[in-house]
């Protein structure tokens, strides 16, 4: 079963999203903002992706705050 879609509280640079995103696809986290940086050398909203995704994932710590319920 692959990882939860979480933003976890360690190896996070910025807001844990592309590290987030390398425990959930099985990858490094360097490699993970490798590719995001490389994708923002393309044409498209990534910027505001990574925004949207720091704003609606939940952290690690909520997220298992909310599981203890």
């Amino acid at each position: 079963m692959a990882a939860a879609l979480v933003r976890p509280t360690n190896n996070r640079m910025i807001a844990g999203v592309c590290a987030g995103l390398a425990r959930r696809f099985g990858t490094s986290p360097a490699t993970m903002r490798v590719i995001f940086l490389l994708s923002c050398l393309l044409p498209g909203p990534q910027f505001v992706a990574y925004l949207a995704l720091w704003v609606l994932l939940p952290s690690e710590k909520a997220a298992r705050d909310a599981a203890a319920w």
